[in-house]
């Protein structure tokens, strides 16, 4: 894996490569390689914004130049209409989107960093978030996500029984166990470790260490989905007033 100072030289040269092309106009670092640099380690990636002049934006999209002639790329995925996944030759991962200028105030992003601007842009204030376009992943109330919780595995485990192995586990170890981690932050003390506005399980062991001990047990995989519900079961009547007859009725399906 890539050391997080090749990581960062990297995205410079990648900066420097933008400002020999016309029409680019900023290079912002985001994620690990934004803001939170104090969480960027080998395992990290490069994900980054390209800001470009009304009218270039296709031009950076359908011609990776600006790229290749940094280091040369062994593969590539359009996976959305605005950028790319991107594999370098030497191992290196990264995930960016091209925008135009007045794009930009409509993207939800957060912990941007600027690594390059070009002197066109020295007039055009770059924001380090956008965080008012991202819809919040948090709820306020346990009430909804708990009996969420509940409610998926009653399901879960009737699909279980069907048969159906994968709606269960889907049912089980991702919804509920999704719904759960939506309210954990008024169950459990969270430990300040750059909580992501974007999904509530990233470095959620470090966060929610608690929790994060119980979670193997929750999510025991496909041959296993009637001991997990139990045990999510078990975590739910410990921080909730489960409904009693609700419980009877799941503790039977897993048995």
């Amino acid at each position: 894996m890539p050391h997080p100072e090749i990581l960062l030289q990297r995205l410079d040269h990648i900066g420097d490569s933008l400002g020999h092309k016309e029409g680019a106009l900023v290079l912002l670092g985001v994620g690990s390689v934004g803001e939170e640099l104090d969480r960027l380690d080998e395992y990290s990636d490069l994900d980054f914004f390209v800001i470009v002049k009304p009218g270039f934006k296709q031009r950076f999209i359908e011609q990776l130049d600006w790229l290749e002639e940094v280091h040369p790329l062994d593969y590539y995925f359009k996976n959305t209409d605005d950028g790319y996944k991107i594999l370098f030759q030497d191992g290196i991962y990264g995930e960016f989107a091209i925008f135009e200028k007045n794009e930009l105030e409509n993207i939800p992003y957060k912990g941007g960093r600027v690594v390059w601007k070009s002197l066109e842009a020295d007039n055009f204030a770059i924001k380090s978030s956008n965080s008012e376009r991202i819809p919040s992943i948090r709820k306020d109330q346990l009430d909804y996500s708990l009996n969420e919780a509940l409610t998926n595995l009653y399901v879960g485990l009737g699909r279980y029984a069907r048969g159906e192995k994968l709606s269960a586990v889907r049912f089980i170890e991702g919804y509920a166990i999704d719904s759960i981690l939506s309210v954990l932050h008024l169950v459990e003390k969270e430990e300040d470790y750059f909580p992501d506005c974007f999904g509530n399980e990233r470095r959620l062991e470090k966060r929610f260490p608690k929790f994060g001990e119980r979670l193997g047990d929750m999510m025991q995989g496909y041959n296993r989905v009637p001991e997990s519900a139990i045990h999510i079961l078990n975590y739910l009547e410990s921080v909730y007033p489960v409904n009693r007859r609700l419980s009877e009725e799941i503790r039977k399906l897993a048995e």
